[in-house]
């Protein structure tokens, strides 16, 4: 990474809190997605530690489906071939008292090209087993995959 990326990615750290503290209610959208392994796609990101299934805000006019379908694409290079699953919606408290998560599954999709290989946003993706996650994958990923793969009890915050 050169230092003009460097800046921009150390830009955007800085500007997340301030939204925060700023900004109304906040909407997001994370995709799981499963390859014909039964892998799941994980995403880590420049601005954040650890791994996460891909997703990311919904914006002004967007709808979640919508804003699943462009995440999906731009951090994973994956391209909806029919209708994501709604599993559920969450709180994520650890954001802020007003930030909710939607959580869809993804049965249907195809490579719509090369996973990112580092950008801005995105340090890396991957497939991994469930089984074998990356040690620093995510508590709230890891409490989603419980929920879907396992059927643990689903909670109300992410």
């Amino acid at each position: 990474m050169n230092v003009f990326d460097r800046f921009l990615s150390m830009a955007v750290r800085a500007a997340l809190p301030v939204k925060r503290l700023v900004a109304g209610l906040s909407l997001g959208v994370r995709g799981a997605v499963f390859d014909a392994g039964g892998r799941v796609l994980l995403v880590r990101h420049t601005y954040t530690p650890g791994w996460h299934l891909p997703g990311g805000g919904v914006e002004p006019g967007e709808t979640a489906a919508e804003a699943l379908a462009r995440e999906l694409l731009e951090e994973g290079g994956i391209a909806l071939a029919g209708p994501p699953e709604l599993f559920g919606v969450y709180l994520n408290r650890g954001a802020s008292r007003r930030d909710h998560v939607i959580l869809f599954v993804c049965p249907d999709w195809v490579e719509a090209g090369t996973m990112p290989v580092s950008n801005l946003e995105i340090a890396e993706a991957g497939f991994f087993s469930p089984e074998a996650l990356p040690d620093d994958a995510s508590a709230g990923t890891r409490r989603r995959l419980a929920e879907i793969l396992d059927r643990a009890t689903p909670s109300a915050d992410w």
